[in-house]
């Protein structure tokens, strides 16, 4: 009796205990539950979206455009070294895809436990092809898509690269990493016991992939191609190896050309040692432009009403600021001068007694005049500051007047483009609006997007600001054309061209310090119909060139000037710009 009640009691409790596990699995863990059978009886994968490609206008007037930047599918030849025939499969695949290996043999065949193994990368298609016809058992393909550039090395440090996990590295690929990507979409769907999806059921869920964008670059592929050849010519000339160049719209901020050398094969980007290779000079190296930088110091004095070209001054070879001499490059003019005069012999005197008039004194450095020119050329002309362009650029640096490093001797130097660091884009961007009419433009990348085969041009985008009124800009681009013409050779701007522009050469800086042996040439100029500045045109195009080598002294007007001088009779043909009179 005793036996059979405590049985009686053990299969109560049993039975409360399977009751009581029910209800928890049931009741309490039951979304766990219903998930682990979803998990089960669906299958999820992600559908990847196709990257974007890169196109370039090809021709200044329509819509033609060229393809930079492309997919191109590739495979991933995979082992099984358990099933493979050794012998066999390295005969096949040596033959077709040999330099696509990344695995040796030895190390492959090493295990034969090992029932997966990666033995080749980027195999193109029709050597996959041919490796597939064999019908290796324990080979496998998996298809990728590799980017190529099928313009070589052209514009690479504009474009950058994308690396071996997908993502945009460096210039276009990586400033529009998101918009070239696009969204990855999702299948999710029933499946039987056999893998096999189901076309029924509520829980089907299928998101499409959003491709990325294709996007047009304004840079044109026919300028771009020039001016890095005009560029290694002037680089052999001048026995340099770094050179880059800006061309832009000074009407619309658009750049048509920008160029870094030396340059590289983004296809190949792994094999770069140097990895400053990879920067894009023009927007990312702020530098001191040396004396391309008197055009804003002019521009600033003559807008505020402090100076005329005509305004004189006593010149010296020499002033003295803050107890610090300043001295000119030129040796000779000394007397009575005009700033004219001054720009034309590009005089540090000069763009330093330019600096004293803003102020309202003849001999001194003053507090208004700093707060003035920092003011044209911060905020007005945008230095120290991001321009808003589509690729990584750096913000440079222009020391506030307020502030207790912006000193005397400092501004003195910054109207010739010393104590200062502007870049490239910065300087040409700002040079546009000397010259166009006192326009700001935000310098642009982007034309537009290709869609369904077509380009979809952007909107044109509007001025951000005036830096300088019509008149002074009118006044500038007489002082250009004149400071370019005193005393060049006569034949190197054609007839019926009104061409002006200034150079530059500052000194390397090196451990902090100026240095003698190392300089750094700059030209920036304009261009457009006209003989003289009576009846010239509005520009055209600008052109920025930068050129220099460790060690070795590069000068403006001999290595940087020439660069200028060919592209620029290079786009007047191609721009079809009309000579005056012709």
């Amino acid at each position: 009796m005793k036996r059979t009640k405590f049985l009686r009691i053990l299969l109560f409790v049993a039975a409360g205990l399977i009751v009581a596990r029910l209800f928890f699995i049931q009741i309490v863990e039951h979304d766990k539950y219903v998930a682990l059978a979803e998990e089960q009886q669906t299958m999820q994968y992600t559908i990847l979206a196709e990257r974007g490609e890169i196109y370039m206008m090809d021709g200044i007037v329509g819509d033609k455009t060229a393809a930079v930047v492309m997919n191109e599918p590739v495979w991933t030849i995979i082992i099984d070294p358990m099933l493979a025939d050794e012998e066999r499969t390295k005969e096949i695949i040596d033959k077709y895809a040999k330099e696509q290996k990344v695995a040796d043999w030895k190390d492959v065949f090493r295990d034969k436990n090992l029932r997966y193994y990666v033995v080749a990368r980027n195999v193109v298609r029709s050597a996959a092809e041919k490796i597939k016809a064999e019908n290796l058992s324990g080979v496998w393909f998996q298809e990728n898509v590799r980017r190529v550039y099928p313009e070589g090395q052209m514009a690479s440090g504009v474009l950058g690269f994308v690396n071996a996990d997908g993502e945009g590295q460096y210039g276009v690929e990586g400033a529009l990493n998101e918009e070239l990507s696009g969204t990855n979409g999702l299948m999710k769907t029933v499946k039987d016991v056999n893998n096999i999806p189901l076309t029924i059921g509520d829980d089907n869920v299928r998101v499409p992939a959003e491709d990325g964008k294709n996007i047009v670059l304004t840079i044109d592929r026919n300028i771009q191609k020039k001016v890095e050849k005009v560029l290694q010519s002037g680089m052999d000339k001048a026995g340099t190896k770094h050179a880059s160049a800006v061309v832009m719209d000074p009407n619309t901020g658009k750049i048509w050309a920008m160029a870094n050398l030396p340059t590289y094969d983004a296809t190949d980007y792994a094999k770069v040692e140097d990895a400053s290779i990879f920067q894009n000079d023009p927007a990312q190296d702020a530098f001191e432009p040396a004396s391309v930088c008197k055009t804003f110091a002019f521009s600033a004095a003559i807008d505020s009403g402090a100076m005329t070209p005509d305004t004189t001054y006593e010149n010296t070879g020499s002033t003295v600021v803050d107890g610090w001499p300043i001295e000119n490059a030129y040796k000779g003019m000394y007397g009575t001068i005009n700033m004219q005069t001054a720009l034309n012999y590009s005089l540090n005197t000069g763009s330093t007694q330019a600096l004293r008039l803003l102020g309202g004194n003849t001999s001194e450095i003053t507090q208004v005049g700093k707060d003035k020119l920092y003011y044209y050329y911060h905020d007005l002309f945008g230095f120290g500051e991001y321009t808003g362009i589509e690729v990584p650029e750096s913000d440079g640096i222009v020391i506030p007047s307020s502030n207790v490093d912006g000193t005397n001797a400092r501004y003195a130097n910054m109207t010739f483009g010393q104590g200062m660091n502007i870049t490239m884009v910065q300087t040409a961007a700002a040079f546009a609006s000397v010259i166009n009419g006192g326009e700001y433009y935000t310098p642009t990348l982007i034309e537009g997007e290709m869609k369904d085969g077509k380009l979809v041009k952007a909107d044109l985008k509007e001025p951000v600001r005036q830096t300088i009124s019509t008149n002074t800009s009118a006044t500038m681009r007489k002082m250009l054309w004149g400071t370019r013409n005193h005393k060049r050779v006569s034949g190197v701007d054609r007839a019926g061209y009104f061409v002006g522009g200034k150079t530059g050469t500052s000194q390397a800086i090196r451990d902090g310090k100026y240095v003698m042996d190392e300089t750094l040439a700059t030209y920036v100029g304009f261009g457009s119909a006209g003989n003289n500045e009576s009846d010239a045109e509005m520009p055209e195009y600008v052109i920025m060139v930068k050129i220099w080598q460790e060690g070795k002294r590069i000068e403006g007007e001999r290595d940087a000037a020439p660069i200028f001088d060919e592209l620029s009779n290079y786009l007047q043909d191609y721009l079809k710009i009309k000579p005056k009179g012709q």
